[in-house]
């Protein structure tokens, strides 16, 4: 291949990857106007959304909240403190120590007074690992079990939790996270709106990590001290807040966090549970169940709701990081290799034309895409190929019009729901919008690409662990709460 020919390869790819930046922002501008859209309308809604009459109702539906938990010692007595003290009228909690190593079951014992008791386990969905033991609060034992089981991963905690549920929904919570008080009224209320249409419906998840927690609540937000901590709270308020309140308004949600979802029991049984050969199972089950109620013909809703919150807590660390961001992006990867049949497919509506081929071209391509940019740019100014001037339209757009986006999620948020009370932490937030350009991209750029690349090559899946620092102490005055796990 001749220099010249090289230039006009270079010229022109450097022009296609400029015009995939400008529709990639474009197409998150356009979720978050959607978002504050929908912010509005539910803000207007608030003060009449009848939660205080859903709460008294009899006729509210029971849930069942499963939380799987693997070597959760630091946090997991908090976690289950705030799912006691929750605002709602009849529920249980699931919690499923799935082979833990550390002392989770031995505080959970202690802290809630935990006895052992006989339980057969019906076999609705799949488990691959085997019963230890279950057990129950002395205080109240039908609010509160803990199932030990031998590790077979979260997937296989949550189908475990899913056959001990008593009750009509299932409402997934990780057993890092903090629930708002009234988080479950917030979650549920879809199901009482429109009973026979919703599905499955998600909840916004925060980062907990700089908030202080007293009783298993937050009770002071703050934005974390270290800047990589602050760096993924622009993220979660740019992808987990605005962009599936987004997607929700378009009727394409297809991505429920497992920290924070609620489903009919009976469509994710018969659906057949949590799929364990894919590490993203709580996108997995949604698509699954898009595929599943479009097949049947059925009129259905999958919602997402922006507030109350999941508190949750992030990587502090960048080897923490990587691994949670490769097994995300892997996620991604399988789960649209599986369901591939559903891209561009009339037959599953939005979900087909419009949501997962936009996954395809702007979440899983995109790192890819970013990575050749890295690589194509830099070589074609030492080529000649481009000029100085188009080099910095080029980062103008590719990296001043994604900051552009993460203001805006950080000032719709402010006006909305003002979650941060100091000027300084809007501050902090902005800068961490700055900074984030600057090899934090980078990084995840490669972090992403190799995790994709796992699930193409077919390498074993490795969900990792992560070191838990714990919530945040309360003050040294702060009186001491009251003993969790008694109503």
């Amino acid at each position: 291949m001749s220099v010249d020919l090289l230039r006009e390869v270079l010229r022109a790819a450097d022009w296609a990857i400029l015009c995939y930046f400008v529709a990639l922002n474009s197409g998150y501008l356009v979720l978050i106007a959607l978002a504050g859209v929908e912010f509005v309308k539910h803000l207007r809604r608030s003060p009449f959304a009848g939660t205080d009459d859903m709460f008294r109702s009899p006729l509210t539906l029971a849930v069942s909240l499963i939380v799987p938990a693997y070597n959760e010692g630091p946090g997991i007595v908090a976690a289950v403190q705030a799912l006691t003290s929750l605002r709602y009228p009849r529920y249980e909690i699931v919690v499923v120590d799935d082979g833990s190593c550390d002392d989770t079951f031995d505080r959970l014992r202690e802290e809630f007074d935990l006895v052992e008791v006989p339980r057969v386990i019906p076999a609705e969905v799949p488990c691959r690992s085997r019963v230890l033991s279950v057990h129950v609060s002395r205080d109240n034992p039908q609010t509160l079990t803990v199932v030990r089981k031998t590790n077979g991963g979260k997937s296989d905690a949550l189908n475990m939790g899913i056959n001990l549920a008593r009750h009509p929904l299932v409402c997934m919570v990780d057993a890092d996270s903090v629930l708002d008080p009234d988080a479950l009224l917030a979650v549920a209320k879809p199901f009482g709106d429109d009973p026979l249409r919703v599905a499955a419906v998600g909840g916004v998840v925060r980062i907990a990590n700089g908030c202080t927690v007293v009783g298993g609540r937050v009770v002071e937000v703050a934005m974390p001290r270290r800047w990589l901590l602050r760096v993924q709270v622009v993220e979660y308020l740019r992808a987990f807040l605005m962009g599936r309140t987004g997607w929700s308004r378009l009727g394409g949600l297809v991505v429920i966090s497992g920290a924070f979802g609620i489903f009919r029991r009976d469509l994710v049984v018969a659906v057949g549970g949590m799929d364990p050969d894919t590490i993203g199972e709580d996108a997995e089950l949604v698509v699954r169940l898009h595929r599943h109620l479009r097949a049947r013909g059925e009129d259905y809703r999958v919602v997402f709701v922006a507030e109350p919150v999941s508190w949750s807590e992030a990587p502090a660390s960048l080897r923490a990081l990587g691994r949670q961001r490769r097994r995300w992006h892997r996620g991604i990867a399988e789960i649209l290799s599986k369901h591939r049949g559903m891209i561009g497919n009339p037959r599953y509506g939005r979900i087909g034309v419009l949501a997962l081929p936009y996954y395809v071209l702007f979440e899983l391509a995109a790192p890819f895409v970013e990575l050749s940019a890295l690589v194509l740019l830099p070589l074609g100014l030492w080529l000649d190929a481009v000029d100085v001037a188009f080099a910095w339209r080029f980062a103008l757009v590719a990296y001043g019009y994604g900051l552009l986006v993460s203001l805006a999620a950080l000032f719709i948020e402010e006006m909305s729901f003002h979650r941060y009370p100091r000027w300084g932490d809007l501050v902090r937030g902005v800068s961490a919008a700055l900074l984030e350009n600057v090899g934090y991209r980078q990084i995840l750029t490669v972090w992403q690409v190799s995790g994709a690349l796992a699930a193409w090559w077919g390498t074993t899946a490795i969900w990792g662990t992560m070191k838990r620092q714990g919530f945040g102490e309360p003050p040294a005055d702060a009186p001491k709460p009251a003993r969790a796990g008694r109503r």
